[in-house]
Order: structure tokens, then sequence, then C-alpha cells
């Protein structure tokens, strides 16, 4: 699996999570620090629509990093047989107190309803949106806004159905300005089976993927009832 598809590594040092964007991409012309591209996405009615796909990037997340962190990402399109422009955007600012830091799996349409899968990027997120199991969030696009809904008011014509999007980001280097539905399945080709390719039914054996649960203190994420961590935090917030 790609490393930027591990969404749930710990990364825990004595209970204290530190406050990191999820590591991303860059762009596809590298125009400053953005990248974009458009890809076709491949609806469960077998219809096409074309999506785009834009990233506003900040820096390097660690030296060793190939390629820089994600501040944000847009993603739109039309709606089928319309001129209506529909936009779903995400941001990675892990100091937010609001549920935030999404990866998208699929966009569809169903009866003239967009609807769009997502999983929590990182240990920070999946606490954030309440540690869900089967670990993704579900949004519907209702009265001109995405709105969360549960598994059971998804169309049962999404559910098993898999990723029809490019799950993350191409690496900058190797970036094209357009993605067949070919191009997107051979991106997607190395992720596992399971929350970052298949929208699941059932809750998933490996939902908390290492991550410990947390508590937001002092603008730190730390596991409940740690007092190391929150000496810690005391002695950095002093």
């Amino acid at each position: 699996m790609r490393t930027n598809h591990l969404w749930l590594k710990r990364i825990t040092k004595l209970g204290l999570i530190l406050m990191m964007g999820v590591s991303m991409g860059a762009d596809a012309g590298l125009f400053g620090h953005t990248m974009s591209w458009k890809e076709e996405v491949l609806l469960h009615d077998g219809s096409k629509i074309i999506a785009e796909r834009y990233y506003n990037l900040g820096g390097y997340p660690a030296i060793e990093s190939q390629e820089r962190a994600a501040l944000d990402v847009t993603v739109t399109f039309n709606l089928p047989g319309t001129n209506k422009k529909i936009v779903w955007k995400t941001d990675y600012d892990q100091a937010k107190p609001e549920p935030n830091s999404l990866n998208l799996i699929r966009l569809d349409v169903v009866k003239g309803v967009p609807y769009i899968a997502t999983y929590p990027a990182g240990c920070i997120a999946y606490n954030k949106w309440g540690r869900p199991n089967p670990p993704q969030i579900l949004f519907k696009y209702e009265n001109e806004q995405w709105k969360r809904i549960t598994l059971a008011e998804l169309p049962s014509e999404l559910i098993n159905t898999h990723a029809n999007v490019i799950v993350g980001q191409p690496a900058a280097k190797l970036l094209k300005s357009f993605y067949t539905v070919e191009g997107v399945n051979a991106e997607n080709h190395d992720i596992d089976e399971g929350p970052y390719k298949t929208i699941l039914r059932e809750a998933y054996a490996g939902a908390g993927g290492g991550c410990e649960e947390l508590i937001k203190y002092k603008g730190y994420w730390i596991m409940p009832n740690d007092p190391v961590a929150r000496g810690m935090v005391d002695r950095k917030t002093k």
C-alpha cells in the first residue's frame, strides 16, 4: 500500500500527538505550490462525468519528504445533464477544532443527487470524526450544501462499490493533466481493499488502525488519563 494511504498509522509518543497536516502532492505544471488535474469518473450506472481536482500545498512535512503537505483540496464537477456546478472542499489544518481532513474515495450521482464517500486522513481526523466504524464519512448534496449522512441513508446502489476517483494524489513528478477511467484505476491499483478503496457495509476489524482514542488538551491531542502527556503539554504551554 502506498504510504500516503496509511491513514491511521500510529504516530504517538508518550501519548502526545503532534498537530501536523497530512502529506499529499504538488502540480501538473508545478506553478507555485499547487497541483491540479481532471479525471473521468465512472458512475454506478455506467455513465461518466469529469471532475477537476485542485490542491493548495504547503511545505515539506519532513526532511525526507518527496511531496509537499496538502493545505486543502477542492473537487468540482457538473451535475450530469446540466450546467450546475457542484463543489466539495476539505482542508487539512489539524489545529482546527471542527472535523476536517478527509480523503475522497468515491463520487457518484443517484437519481440526480450527488453523494461522496471519504475516510479520515490521520489519527487526529479519525478522532475528530468520532472514530467511525465502518471508518468512512459519507455525504449527500442537499439544499446547496454537503450534509453528512449515515450508512443507512446511502443509496443501496453505492454499497460495496469501489473507488472511482484517484485516492490521494499521483506523485508530483508523474502527474498528468487528465486521467481516463483506466488511468484512475491504474493509480489506485496498489491500494489495499477495505476502507481506502470500498464503501463498506459492515464494521471493519481494523477501523482504528492503531490509533488510540484521543482528546484535545490545550491545543494538543493526547490520550485520555495520560498524566505524562498532560505534563508535557503543561510545560509547553506555560
